[in-house]
């Protein structure tokens, strides 16, 4: 193989796909060759203008995963107008910044809905091919609140060790299959979501860039990097693992 890191050939379908890590990650696998994108999301509007600027292999649908009835004709309309994913990356995230005392049920659940159960489901339309192929892939972004306690985020970080189960059950049912299952687990990244959570909280983002040891922010493309390798053939022995990309911020003192 004369380049381990190529994404040729494959048809990469990226839920969040429009703005931040999910685009960072898209224009990375571009980079690495890949046949086809898929954009998912909820607006648009976003997810258009994300598809035109990253050139003609790049498409999108607008989907919101948390209606878990119409993943499958969403994931119907998928193949039969870009064809079977090779690589699923579940980037779509929402967040709750709320005090847990006063976390609402139904606010919990609908970040659960977003990360987990809307993911799974996606997942468990794809995976079939993948499976009767012996080829594919399966990447969750997680985060590295899932190792440590944040205040103020109890549905997001809960929602997001969830994820590492399901990667390492996945993955145990998976590998004999040739299909593979991992996760990254980005630290604070300059998306709008990050940044969003630092307005108002001066003290907060201090307090990040303090403990983050490379002293700065990380970039989409930072994690879109790590997710071409855990995609590509060089990651061709890797399954079941977390891939934490944090600048240090989770062992940062």
């Amino acid at each position: 193989m004369d380049n381990p890191y190529s994404m040729k050939g494959q048809t990469v379908l990226i839920t969040g796909g429009g703005t931040g890590i999910g685009l960072g990650i898209a224009k990375c696998m571009l980079q690495a060759g890949a046949d086809k994108l898929i954009l998912v999301g909820r607006r648009e509007d976003v997810l258009k203008e994300a598809a035109e600027s990253l050139g003609e292999k790049a498409s999108y649908l607008s989907q919101d995963i948390s209606k878990i009835d119409e993943i499958p004709s969403f994931a119907k309309h998928v193949i039969s107008k870009h064809g079977q994913p090779t690589c699923l990356v579940h980037n779509a995230g929402i967040n709750c910044k709320k005090p847990f005392l006063e976390l609402k049920d139904s606010e919990f659940m609908n970040v659960f809905d977003v990360h987990i159960r809307g993911a799974l489901e996606i997942t468990k339309e794809f995976a079939p091919s993948m499976i009767e192929k012996s080829n594919g892939s399966v990447l969750w972004i997680s985060s590295m609140a899932t190792v440590m306690g944040l205040p103020l985020v109890t549905s997001y970080s809960m929602a997001k060790s969830a994820m590492h189960g399901a990667v390492y059950n996945l993955s145990a049912e998976f590998a004999p299959h040739g299909v593979r299952v991992n996760a990254i687990l980005p630290g604070w990244i300059e998306s709008a979501m990050a940044l969003n959570s630092f307005k108002g909280d001066e003290p907060r983002r201090q307090k990040v860039l303090g403990r983050t040891l490379m002293g700065r922010m990380g970039k989409p493309e930072e994690v879109g990097h790590a997710a071409v390798f855990l995609c590509s053939p060089a990651s061709s022995f890797v399954t079941g693992s977390l891939l934490t990309v944090d600048g240090g911020a989770s062992i940062g003192f």
